[in-house]
């Protein structure tokens, strides 16, 4: 299949950069390379732009795509990683950073990926396929209560004990292998109503078992703390999200970030000297416009924050 990836948030997310002079800027997620593409436009000729990717089939669509353009380097590595492979590069610091979480166009639409409740394939989800642990394994060797606990905390899946426990009990005869397998499971747990609501019955298991095969919170919170640390004072950081659990990480950091005294209201005087170390431009999330979402639908859901480090 070939590798094909629809940019959200375009225009609005790359525009949080800072173009006006010579800088060093990194892509954390780069796909198909939409937003690195647009990046590299704007940046001038003596910058430079580092794009990560954890996905192979991408890095390998990223190398092809920027092979012309010598201030383009890809690294095929996990965003939460980045400390370590800009030192390798001799970087030590960087003037802007986007990052663009959760699943890929090509990894939905290639079904042989198993990310997808619309098409029937083998339980896989992993983004980056050098992982040993696949959405089979999940499926088919965690108890009861950790399944139930996976599906509540990572999907908001308000029948989880009841999905985990018929998953249970249909494994004993037999493994749940293929994502058909499992949504027939998982609709077959849930009460008529459910099944019949605008949402697909198996969409929030589907991205909780996804959240669980990548590590995505833990990789956030990791590549959030790398993010600031690694940018340079008074350049930004733009984070696009997909569903609520990423969002509030984001809203919560760049809100810790920007916090300054945490002493008790009542003391007279500031004890605790604590500055704020970031200044966030979004106070309320950049949202895709009508335009944007009739084009693609899959933008719906998208979330753009950015901040300003002091």
């Amino acid at each position: 299949m070939e590798f094909s990836h629809i940019t959200v948030l375009l225009n609005e997310t790359v525009g949080m950069l800072d173009f006006s002079s010579d800088g060093i800027f990194a892509d954390l997620t780069a796909g198909g390379g939409g937003h690195s593409a647009l990046i590299a436009s704007k940046m001038s000729k003596n910058s430079r732009l580092i794009c990560f990717d954890k996905d192979a089939e991408a890095v390998a669509v990223c190398k092809k795509r920027f092979e012309n353009d010598k201030r383009v380097t890809v690294v095929h590595s996990d965003f939460k990683n980045m400390r370590e492979k800009l030192s390798e590069l001799g970087i030590s610091g960087i003037d802007g950073v986007i990052a663009d979480l959760g699943v890929s166009s090509y990894q939905l639409d290639n079904a042989e990926r198993g990310f997808s409740y619309m098409a029937d394939a083998a339980l896989d989800m992993r983004m980056d396929k050098s992982r040993e642990l696949t959405a089979a394994e999940v499926v088919n060797s965690y108890g009861e209560s950790e399944l139930a606990d996976i599906f509540f905390k990572y999907g908001e899946e308000r029948f989880s004990r009841k999905i985990a426990a018929k998953i249970c009990e249909v494994r004993k005869e037999k493994p749940i292998e293929t994502t058909a397998e499992l949504v027939d499971v998982i609709k077959s747990a849930m009460p008529k109503s459910a099944q019949n609501e605008k949402q697909h019955p198996a969409k929030r298991c589907f991205q909780a078992l996804r959240i669980e095969v990548n590590g995505e919170l833990s990789s956030l919170d990791e590549g959030l703390k790398a993010m600031h640390e690694m940018l340079n004072p008074g350049k930004t950081m733009a984070v696009i999200t997909f569903h609520s659990l990423e969002d509030r990480a984001v809203k919560q950091f760049f809100a810790d970030k920007a916090r300054g005294c945490t002493c008790p209201k009542d003391f007279p005087v500031c004890v605790c000297n604590k500055r704020p170390e970031a200044e966030i431009i979004t106070r309320k999330p950049v949202l895709p416009t009508d335009e944007e979402i009739k084009a693609n639908p899959r933008a719906r859901s998208a979330k753009l924050r950015a901040a300003k480090k002091l």
